[in-house]
């Protein structure tokens, strides 16, 4: 979801032959590879967009996840874990001009060894190779070969999974959203608050200025990072 939202994708059909949508290396960046290499339809039909109107948040413990009114999509996120080489991490990003493709398309999901031990142990996670489809944590040490593509990578893939959540709404946002220690489901309890809101958010036709605001617009092939 995230890399059709990048990328600037605003209708498409998908249609997988397995169970599950494949983790590949645990990043967006193949899916955005991909999708530029067999390129984009422009459609006769015009972009229509969610236009956030008033601020809603939700709140489980110390974590919370917010949407304010913004003149283009925002994603600022916050986390901290007690593993000492992932700490506290917090980042900002204005999400056009290919700036999704460029700063977090490339960072993967990651995990620690205690994580990946239990869901063995339960017969889970049995696909992959720790290492090869997520950056895995043990205390101080980056299990992963070839360790971590971003020093913030962990806190660049929460903004990743949360472009791809915004995206579900089933229209680009106009907005701004702060995640503090949030996850998928806080995101999704966040957009079902924010249309459960009178007057929280509105439906707007995009013009070519407002169009240029969104996710995907500016994105350049050589700016996509060549880990894939």
């Amino acid at each position: 979801m995230a890399a059709l939202a990048g990328c600037g994708v605003h209708n498409a059909l998908v249609e997988i032959d397995g169970p599950e949508v494949p983790i590949l290396d645990g990043s967006a960046v193949p899916f955005v590879r991909g999708i530029m290499q067999r390129g984009l339809r422009e459609l006769a039909a015009p972009v229509r967009a969610f236009e956030v109107l008033k601020t809603v948040t939700v709140t489980d413990g110390q974590a919370s996840a917010t949407l304010a009114p913004a003149d283009t999509l925002r994603i600022d996120f916050e986390i901290d874990f007690a593993d000492a080489a992932i700490g506290h991490q917090q980042k900002s990003l204005v999400m056009n001009n290919g700036s999704f493709a460029r700063e977090l398309c490339d960072s993967r999901t990651f995990c620690r060894q205690a994580d990946v031990d239990a869901m063995r142990a339960n017969g889970l996670a049995l696909g992959g190779e720790p290492g090869e489809n997520a950056v895995v944590f043990d205390g101080d040490r980056v299990l992963s070969p070839g360790g971590l593509r971003h020093s913030d990578e962990p806190v660049r893939h929460k903004m990743l999974d949360a472009l791809g959540d915004l995206a579900l709404a089933g229209a680009p946002l106009i907005g701004h959203y702060t995640g503090v220690r949030a996850g998928h489901s806080m995101t999704n309890t966040l957009l079902r608050n924010l249309f459960a809101t009178p007057g929280a958010v509105r439906m707007v036709v995009c013009d070519e200025e407002l169009a240029q605001r969104l996710p995907g617009y500016g994105l350049i092939w050589d700016e996509i990072p060549a880990v894939a």
